[in-house]
């Protein structure tokens, strides 16, 4: 383990050596299968299920769901990183909680599957996202474990790479697998444990030496708390990760709406639109999330493309109140799309190196989750009172409070001094 300097902290065990280009595929397809497994439902299959329990009034049930379960991911996250932080088996830190974590949301997507009415769907699906925070949270540990610092820009490459494929591979799962609802929640979830247990197979997954401190009720208490004070860049890119994905949400969440009211087109048109606009985002995420981790790992630099690529996605979303014809949303869906690309190629590389703890990355990292999972509870709350202004769909105020509330997680970006 290399030593703290005191003008570049290293703050994650590194190991001596590079890693493998198996290793970085590896771990692409872990992120693949846990994505896969958790976001298919969220798209597609959780909306048909409630359709079929509540043929009435399914945004009744996803209105019940889906927040019980984003608690779960808000606790689950830095609860399970502790855990794996403190584990000590034969078998590592990080495999027990990968591999129970992802054979737990199997079990959950089969109880979803099979549930008969809302309280069974709220239970089971609570289960599949404690299962896959599990799995997540030992995941980016193990990041943190084994990427050394000149390598994690083009790891973090992949990890993003992979989670967005997974978005797509989900969708496109979905229209394979429609008349089948049990497939259509069990498939992703076999294919999440296959791509998991491939990733176990590959990591290194080591022991620390340092002896564990006594297990106690402020042990949990602070699993949920990292000190600004103590550490103000960790509390910093923890606000500007907070502040992006309330933008994202706050927009996401109200876009096929958005079509229809704002642009005017039917509701048939407007899904087709958004099917367009998310491809149209998913191809130019990939381009640029290919080039700029790389970019980023031989220039030895993150904040500029962190805080760039956030300003960036700032003005895609202010441009999306002035479009008025489907080409200029496709063009902003483009320049979001470019723009989080370079994001989540570089972010998880910088968090990583600015990690309070070296030998607690997943607690820390679990904190972080915490501003991935917080700000989709209430974005859709935020983005109602946004279009209430001025007596109703104001969708200017909604962009222009989204690009806001990217603008300063870029701003936030630029005082950290613990990398450049």
């Amino acid at each position: 383990m290399t030593t703290e300097s005191p003008t570049h902290p290293v703050t994650a065990q590194i190991p001596t050596g590079h890693v493998s280009n198996w290793y970085i595929t590896a771990i692409g397809i872990a992120q693949f299968g846990i994505f896969v497994a958790i976001l298919s439902p969220v798209f597609v299959s959780m909306q048909l299920k409630a359709q079929e329990l509540n043929p009435g009034n399914p945004a009744a049930v996803i209105a019940v769901v889906l927040p019980i379960g984003s608690i779960g991911a808000i606790l689950g996250n830095p609860l399970f990183g502790t855990l794996s932080d403190r584990t000590r088996t034969r078998w590592g830190r990080r495999r027990p909680w990968l591999l129970g974590g992802i054979v737990c949301l199997l079990l959950g997507l089969v109880a979803v599957a099979c549930s008969t009415n809302v309280l069974m769907l709220t239970l089971s699906w609570l289960l599949c996202q404690l299962g896959s925070n599990a799995a997540f949270a030992a995941l980016v540990a193990s990041f943190a474990d084994n990427v050394p610092e000149l390598q994690r820009g083009r790891a973090s490459s992949v990890l993003g790479l992979a989670q967005n494929i997974a978005i797509m591979a989900g969708i496109y799962a979905a229209a394979l697998l429609v008349s089948n609802l049990p497939l259509l929640f069990l498939v992703p979830g076999v294919v999440g444990v296959a791509c998991v247990i491939v990733y176990v197979i590959v990591t290194p997954d080591r022991i620390p030496d340092t002896p564990l401190q006594p297990f106690s009720a402020m042990t949990v208490l602070r699993t949920f708390w990292t000190n600004p004070v103590k550490h103000p860049d960790f509390a910093l890119a923890w606000a500007s990760r907070f502040m992006i994905t309330l933008a994202t949400f706050l927009f996401t969440t109200f876009r096929l709406f958005y079509m229809e009211d704002h642009l005017g087109l039917s509701e048939e048109r407007a899904v087709s639109a958004v099917a367009t606009g998310v491809l149209l985002y998913t191809i130019a995420l990939m381009v640029s999330a290919a080039v700029s981790g790389w970019l980023s790992d031989r220039l030895a630099r993150r904040k500029i493309f962190v805080s760039g690529s956030t300003l960036l996605v700032s003005i895609g979303l202010v441009a999306l109140a002035y479009a008025d014809t489907l080409p200029l949303f496709y063009t902003a869906e483009i320049i979001m799309g470019f723009a989080y690309g370079v994001y989540t190629a570089v972010d998880n590389a910088l968090v990583v190196d600015v990690l309070p703890d070296p030998e607690k990355p997943g607690k820390d990292l679990g904190v972080l989750n915490i501003a991935n999972s917080l700000p989709q509870s209430f974005a859709p709350a935020l983005g109602a009172l946004f279009l209430g202004i001025g007596g109703g769909d104001n969708y200017p105020a909604l962009l222009w409070g989204a690009g806001l509330a990217a603008a300063i997680g870029a701003a936030v970006i630029i005082p950290i001094r613990g990398v450049r």
